[in-house]
């Protein structure tokens, strides 16, 4: 850079790279003040206040605001600096908490698409059995009226979530005390269960029991959804298993994925044991 006494705003444009539209603006707030006013309004500054423009890119950076900026570069004392960047990291602690929200609920939806695109694809179908982790989780009772679309785009439950402070992600889930009664269509009282960002108090979590299920994937609308518990059932009697009077439906794609209820998949978790 060369040493001048003063510099014009083109000048000052190309040699901090900040655009001379910027610039006039940081005078019009009064935060990078030219030295000198020409002829034909021109501006010119001096070497030393060139060196507020990286100052006041370091603290956007930092994303402070122009008028917080303002405040810090104008001669605040050690206190007002301190409670300035204190309450800057709160505001930025805050942020990064909502966006790992966003990220954790994309990646899990994400994932579900991907889920449900193979179930359809390679038609999965078939009963298998497999290991499922406890997992704590928020849950409410729901008084079930067949009605899946209100069940699972649940607002008493995305009420009831609000109300505590926390978010949801992944599938929603409801387990049928006696899926036996649910394949008769008499099923009243369920579970609706979905896992939270944030730890809940112990009056809303529902820990998802671990173990080994008879697992299977419903392809398409929920109204026939009995036959997949009717394959189930047959499964675990060819193969000297007995199940729990429990079954828990985790919806992988549906009202909230898509409307085409064609493109639906469920699937039907149950819990079995090997017969003594």
């Amino acid at each position: 850079m060369e040493d001048k006494k003063h510099y014009s705003i083109g000048e000052v444009s190309e040699i901090c790279n900040v655009t001379r539209k910027a610039l006039r603006f940081y005078d019009k707030i009064g935060m990078i003040v030219p030295d000198e006013i020409g002829e034909n309004n021109y501006r010119y500054y001096s070497r030393q206040t060139l060196l507020e423009v990286p100052v006041i890119k370091y603290y956007k950076q930092m994303g402070f605001r122009l008028e917080e900026m303002k405040q810090l570069i104008n001669g605040s004392d050690y206190d007002q600096l301190e409670r300035s960047f204190r309450s800057k990291m709160d505001e930025l602690n805050e942020l990064e908490k909502g966006l790992i929200i966003q990220r954790t609920s994309v990646k899990d939806w994400y994932n579900l698409i991907l889920e449900a695109r193979g179930v359809i694809n390679e038609r999965v179908s078939e009963v298998s059995v497999k290991y499922v982790e406890p997992v704590n989780c928020c849950s409410m009772e729901y008084d079930f009226n067949y009605s899946y679309m209100e069940a699972i785009i649940n607002i008493d439950f995305t009420n009831f979530v609000e109300k505590i402070e926390n978010a949801i992600t992944g599938p929603v889930m409801i387990l049928f005390p006696d899926f036996r009664q649910h394949m008769e269509g008499n099923a009243k009282k369920v579970r609706v269960i979905q896992k939270t960002l944030e730890p809940t108090c112990e009056d809303v979590t529902y820990t998802f029991i671990g173990g080994m299920y008879a697992s299977c994937y419903h392809i398409g609308t929920h109204r026939n959804i009995g036959k997949t518990y009717d394959k189930i059932l047959k499964w675990v009697e060819e193969n000297n298993y007995k199940c729990e009077d429990f079954s828990v439906e985790r919806y992988v794609t549906d009202f909230w994925s898509t409307r085409y209820e064609e493109n639906f998949v469920t699937e039907i978790l149950i819990k079995i044991s090997r017969e003594k």
